[in-house]
C-alpha cells in the first residue's frame, strides 16, 4: 500500500511539474500576442501593469476569478458547466506526450502521434457542448461552425503527419525528432509545413479563421453566454492548444530540441531551450498573422480546406511515398 502511495505521489509531482509551466507559459504568450499586435499597429501594447506590462495577463486572470459566473436560466446547466472544463482538460492532457528533450517527457509512448490526434479531435466536443447548452442561436451557430471547421482541417493535418511518418517509420515523437538529426523535415516537406501551419490556425480558431467566435456577426460565438472563470477556461484551453500546435510543428518539421547547427557554441544550449525557442518562433508567426491578415468568409474557409489543401496533401503524399520507394529510403521500423 505504501509503495502505491509513493508511486501515486511521484506521478502527481510529474503532472504538476508539467502543468505549472504550461499555465505560466499561457500567461506569457498572451502578453507576447498583445505586444506583437501593438508593434504591427505602431503602438505599445501592454506596458502599465508590471515591468513592460508583464503582469497584465495576471491582472486579467484575477479579474476573471472575481467576476460573477452567470448561468442562463434556460440553459442545460450541467452541460453548460462541463463544456469549459472539457475544453481546458483536453488541451492540458495533450502535453503529456510532448518531449522537451530526449529524457524530458511525462509519458514516452510508442503511439504518441495517435494520442495527440485523438485528444485534439475530442477538443471540438467542449465547444459544441458550450454552444448547445447555452440555448441561444448565436452560440449554437458558432459551435456548428467550429465543428465543421475543426473536422475539415483535421483531415489535412492527418495526411500531413502521414508524410512525416513515412520518412520516420515510427509513431513515437522522440523518434521523429531524432530522425531529423541530419536534415530537418521542413526542407524536403516545406509545402506540407506551410499547409500544416495554416491548418493549425484553422484548428485553433485563430485569425484569419476565427469564424466560430466572429465578433462581427456572432458577438462572441460559442462563448457569448459565458462569464467569469468559465470564460477564462475556454480562453486557457484555446491558448494551450495554440502552444500545442506550435510544439507539434516544432517536433514534426523543425527538429524538436535539436540545435540549429551541431557545433560550438550552439551545442552548448540545453535541449529544452532550443525546443522553447522554436515554439516561440512559430507562435510569433501565429501572432503576426492575426495582426496583418483579414478574416476569411466561411465559404472561403471550407473551399481552402476541402478543394485546395486536401487534394494537394494527397498528391504530395503520393510523391513522398514514390520518392522514398524509388530510392529505397523507406524506413525499416514497424508502425
Amino acid at each position: 500500500m505504501v509503495e502505491y502511495i509513493e508511486i501515486l505521489g511521484q506521478e502527481v509531482y510529474k503532472i504538476l511539474f508539467l502543468l505549472v509551466p504550461i499555465l505560466v507559459s499561457v500567461a506569457m504568450i498572451v502578453w507576447l500576442d498583445r505586444r506583437v499586435w501593438g508593434l504591427v499597429q505602431k503602438r505599445k501594447g501592454p506596458n502599465v501593469v508590471g515591468p513592460f506590462g508583464l503582469l497584465q495577463t495576471i491582472a486579467d486572470a484575477l479579474k476573471y476569478i472575481f467576476k460573477e459566473i452567470i448561468i442562463p436560466a434556460s440553459s442545460n446547466k450541467t452541460v453548460f458547466i462541463l463544456a469549459p472544463i472539457v475544453t481546458m482538460t483536453l488541451a492540458l492532457v495533450s502535453w503529456a506526450v510532448i518531449p522537451m528533450s530526449e529524457n524530458f517527457v511525462l509519458s514516452d509512448i510508442n503511439v504518441g502521434v495517435l494520442y495527440l490526434f485523438a485528444v485534439s479531435s475530442l477538443g471540438v466536443y467542449g465547444i459544441i457542448m458550450g454552444g448547445w447548452a447555452s440555448n441561444s442561436k448565436y452560440p449554437f451557430l458558432g459551435a456548428i461552425r467550429s465543428a465543421a471547421q475543426m473536422v475539415s482541417y483535421e483531415v489535412s493535418i492527418g495526411i500531413i503527419i502521414i508524410n512525416v511518418l513515412l520518412c520516420v517509420g515510427s509513431l513515437n515523437l522522440k523518434d521523429i525528432v531524432l530522425a531529423q538529426s541530419e536534415l530537418w523535415y521542413v526542407i524536403p516537406l516545406f509545402p506540407m509545413f506551410v499547409i500544416f501551419f495554416i491548418s493549425a490556425l484553422a484548428e485553433t480558431n485563430r485569425p484569419p479563421f476565427d469564424l466560430p467566435e466572429a465578433e462581427a456577426e456572432l458577438v462572441a460565438g460559442y462563448q457569448t453566454e459565458y462569464s467569469g472563470m468559465m470564460y477564462a477556461m475556454f480562453w486557457l484551453g484555446e491558448y494551450a492548444n495554440i502552444l500545442l500546435m506550435c510544439a507539434m510543428g516544432t517536433i514534426l518539421f523543425l527538429g524538436g530540441w535539436l540545435p540549429i547547427i551541431d557545433i560550438y557554441p550552439f551545442n552548448l544550449v540545453p535541449a529544452p531551450i532550443w525546443m522553447i525557442l522554436k515554439i516561440l518562433f512559430l507562435f510569433f508567426l501565429f501572432a503576426l498573422i492575426k495582426a496583418i491578415v483579414p478574416r476569411y468568409r466561411y465559404d472561403q474557409l471550407m473551399r481552402l480546406g476541402w478543394k485546395i489543401f486536401l487534394p494537394f496533401s494527397l498528391i504530395y503524399l503520393v510523391l513522398t511515398s514514390s520518392f522514398l520507394f524509388y530510392f529505397d529510403k523507406l524506413p525499416k521500423g514497424n508502425f
